[in-house]
């Protein structure tokens, strides 16, 4: 709360609280596609094939719904040009850069230390014996 007027009028948010709406909206942010979406809009516009092609894995229904949601969160803007063929292009709102930055800052933090990441799974794995992961999944 940064003292926005409005701000004094709602309760507090804790993320830790079963009905508190700010749970929701992490789990947009930190799920496997909001946070490549948001990371990939991080360069700038994107048309939704050009999104689509950078998040590569995603389904062109996912990334609607994806999109749909951060959009409705605040996080992306979605403009429809008035041209034919139809043009739509997404970007992060202000507050979709700053949730953005801070998930580059966890992604590059976990790239950079992913040898230790993979040293632990060896070790993990070898401790349990390779039988373990196929009833995981």
């Amino acid at each position: 709360m940064d003292g926005h007027p409005a701000d004094r009028d709602l309760p507090g948010f804790d993320v830790f609280a079963r009905g508190c709406p700010s749970r929701r909206t992490l789990e947009h942010v930190t799920g496997r596609w909001g946070s490549l979406t948001l990371g990939a809009l991080c360069d700038g516009r994107l048309r939704f094939n050009e999104l689509r092609r950078r998040v590569d894995g995603v389904s062109e229904k996912m990334l609607s719904q994806t999109l749909h949601t951060l959009e409705r969160d605040g996080l992306v803007h979605r403009e429809a040009q008035p041209v034919n063929p139809p043009r739509v292009d997404y970007e992060l709102t202000p507050l979709g850069r700053d949730v953005a930055g801070r998930l580059l800052d966890v992604i590059a933090l976990l790239e950079e230390r992913m040898p230790e990441v993979l040293s632990a799974q060896e070790r993990y794995d070898a401790a349990r014996g390779a039988g373990w992961q196929r009833g995981q999944k």
